[in-house]
């Protein structure tokens, strides 16, 4: 399976993530956590739209949120593989909750973790 991210693959409707805090589930690893919820996506072939936010009350400056969701987005770009949706759509948010900078690696490991819990809480529901 290639690691990508494609934009197919981006969640960018306003109402979808509206209906994520209104509606969604959601699962935690620190520093990350996750809000999801099962929706009819518009591209075929793809069974995750996903985003990632950093707070701006938490981090102040620009370039640290900006790096944060770059570190984000490359952790779940290698780690995606280990999703299994079980063949329903889902679109999702991760928020990183954080007041501190953590590496790549420790993003990394929080990520695996995150999806872990993920797969666990969609078998089970």
């Amino acid at each position: 399976m290639k690691a990508n991210y494609p934009k197919g693959e981006k969640l960018k409707s306003k109402k979808i993530i509206d209906l994520l805090f209104e509606e969604g589930r959601s699962v935690k690893g620190y520093p990350l956590r996750l809000i999801y919820v099962a929706t009819p996506l518009e591209e075929e072939g793809i069974t995750m739209q996903t985003s990632v936010s950093v707070s701006k009350r938490q981090h102040k400056l620009a370039v640290t949120r900006n790096r944060i969701k770059r570190l984000m987005r490359e952790a779940y770009r290698l780690e995606k593989h280990r999703i299994d949706t079980k063949g329903t759509t889902f679109a999702s948010l991760i928020l990183y909750t954080s007041r501190d900078e953590l590496s790549q690696e420790e993003v990394r490991k929080a990520m695996v973790k995150l999806l872990k819990r993920f797969n666990d809480a969609i078998s089970s529901s």
